[in-house]
């Protein structure tokens, strides 16, 4: 068993016993329901309070290993339930049944205070689990960019690595593939591009790579290129393991897309998730088992804090229990479904609730699913982990241009936004630029809008690999992309946009036997020498401007 796991069953043991010290009070306070009702049986709030105490010991019960008090209070929880919905019509018999419970719970809790901190034998592998951790990324840095080009044809992969260097990958070229096993064993890089025909031998490209693969077991992705387009070469490339196939001329921006999907080792951002319960101590162990599988949680049993929670923690899914004091599941994701911003963020209840009506009834308000305590920690954290995703596909879709993938306008603006609240409060500068594309109408005009795609595919892709992780990217509408460069100097702001113009001028597009490049015009600002977004927006797009009528391909810094 791993250090970790010994550490989160220790965490569960510790809440635990607090569930433990918890128990003799709450069943005094069960008790004095209990005598109010029997008087009463017309007591809304007694019996409110009864049936919801004894239906949360019944999951608490439960996960904690404690099940004959789970079952006992489930008993209780159905009498409670029937004097709640209908006061006055349960017998004799059945309120000496509830009282019977009740004794029950009590020998139990005695039971429970002997055997101190250490769960039932029976419960053991209750408490003891290990979720596996995320997987990660070994660090490449120091080859993650570093492409090996192998083409007999030296000036074909010269101005293939020329490209690629516009784009921010680094290069070398062999003219053999004994050269090239050579330097794959000395140092692996990030990605092999290669022609199958060698006039060393027929499909020579395709044996080295399977020979690299099979007897040295070195791993990297490949990609083909050919003058071939038959099915028996595109086969060959498969069977050897390449990963892609372009046949000559080869498309610089089509080979750059493919190489960004195989080469890029981002770690994916955790999970964040917002626990909400009346009973802390429950709230606490589901979160521990998220936590466990690399999840970032938040907890609350403090209901008029949630929109105050969810707003301060951006949460990716919310999972509440649905009997709580005062109100209900149901009234919490109401409240929640109520504001704009938060319509779409999955709710889903987790509660020991086993009634189907009462769990269809949840979803009717807008609740993204239903799991039932106590819950196997690897189904929750897999239950948990495809409902978020799904939730950072959709805001995803919602943020982002259907063409470059890039953010679009309203995001990257909330972003400015919220980059000049971080500002402000880090005392950092931030500094924004405005991008067009010089003279592209005449792009659409000349060579037809497919191709004007493309030079706005190239643009979004020399911005997001040559830019900083921490740099946002968007596009502002049309030919117009928007940056934000975080803890950045003017100076320096500039300096990274004039080696981005200098590199995007150098990229090549091909409309049928015509070549062409572009190039873009960018006026910059920073934050706090403005002081708001509208200033900022404004004052980068009047030096965009001022670019432009400078002649354009130049960056202009705004001066007030």
């Amino acid at each position: 068993m791993g250090e970790n796991t010994v550490s989160l069953n220790d965490k569960i043991a510790r809440l635990r016993g607090i569930f433990i010290e918890q128990l003799p009070g709450r069943m005094t306070e069960a008790r004095r329901l209990f005598d109010i009702l029997q008087t009463d049986p017309s007591a809304a709030e007694a019996a409110g309070s009864l049936h919801r105490y004894l239906h949360n010991t019944k999951g608490t019960g439960a996960s904690f290993g404690f099940l004959e008090l789970s079952v006992l209070s489930g008993k209780g929880e159905d009498l409670a339930k029937t004097i709640l919905e209908s006061p006055g019509s349960l017998t004799s018999e059945s309120w000496q049944q509830l009282g019977e419970c009740l004794t029950d719970m009590e020998r139990v809790l005695e039971q429970a205070a002997l055997q101190g901190d250490n769960p039932p034998a029976h419960t053991e592998q209750n408490l003891i689990f290990e979720i596996p951790p995320p997987n990660h990324t070994p660090d490449e840095s120091s080859n993650e960019r570093l492409i090996y080009i192998c083409d007999d044809e030296i000036l074909t992969a010269e101005q293939l690595g020329a490209q690629l260097q516009c784009f921010g990958y680094q290069t070398m070229l062999f003219n053999n593939t004994a050269d090239l096993r050579a330097a794959v064993l000395a140092k692996q890089p990030a990605a092999v591009i290669m022609d199958i025909v060698f006039p060393e031998g027929k499909s020579e490209g395709t044996n080295v790579l399977a020979n690299l693969r099979r007897i040295h077991g070195i791993q990297f992705p490949a990609i083909f290129v050919s003058a071939r387009r038959d099915f028996d070469a595109r086969l060959r490339a498969i069977q050897a393991g390449g990963e892609a196939y372009f046949p000559k001329p080869v498309s610089a921006l089509e080979l750059v897309a493919s190489l960004d999907f195989l080469t890029r080792h981002s770690e994916p951002e955790s999970f964040r998730v917002l626990v909400v319960d009346d009973e802390p101590e429950i709230a606490q162990y589901h979160a521990l088992i998220l936590e466990n599988a690399g999840m970032v949680t938040r907890t609350t049993h403090v209901l008029e804090t949630v929109l105050d929670v969810v707003g301060e923690f951006k949460p990716d899914l919310v999972l509440m229990d649905m009997y709580m004091p005062r109100c209900s599941g149901h009234d919490i994701a109401k409240l929640i479904r109520q504001v704009p911003d938060y319509i779409g963020l999955p709710i889903v209840f987790l509660s020991s609730e086993t009634d189907p009506q009462k769990q269809f009834s949840a979803m009717r308000v807008g609740v993204e699913g239903f799991l039932t305590k106590p819950i196997e920690p690897g189904y929750l954290v897999t239950s948990v982990a495809l409902r978020a995703e799904r939730m950072r596909v959709l805001r995803s879709l919602m943020m982002r241009d259907s063409l470059t993938g890039l953010f679009n306008h309203t995001a990257i603006t909330q972003f400015l936004d919220s980059a000049i609240v971080r500002a402000r409060r880090q005392d950092h500068a931030v500094c924004f630029a405005m991008i067009d594309v010089d003279r592209f109408k005449s792009v659409n005009d000349n060579y037809g809008h497919p191709v004007g795609d493309q030079v706005l595919l190239a643009l979004a892709r020399v911005l997001q690999q040559r830019l900083r992780d921490t740099d946002l990217v968007g596009r502002y509408g049309g030919e117009e992309f928007a940056v934000i460069m975080h803890d950045v100097t003017l100076e320096k702001a500039e300096q990274t946009i004039q080696q981005l113009r200098e590199d995007f001028s150098k990229v090549l597009f091909h409309s049928g036997d015509v070549d062409f490049s572009c190039s873009f015009s960018c006026g910059v600002a920073a934050f706090p020498q403005l002081k708001c977004v509208e200033t900022l927006i404004e004052a980068a797009d009047k030096a965009m401007y001022q670019a432009k009528h400078s002649g354009r391909n130049r960056v202009v810094v705004y001066a007030a």
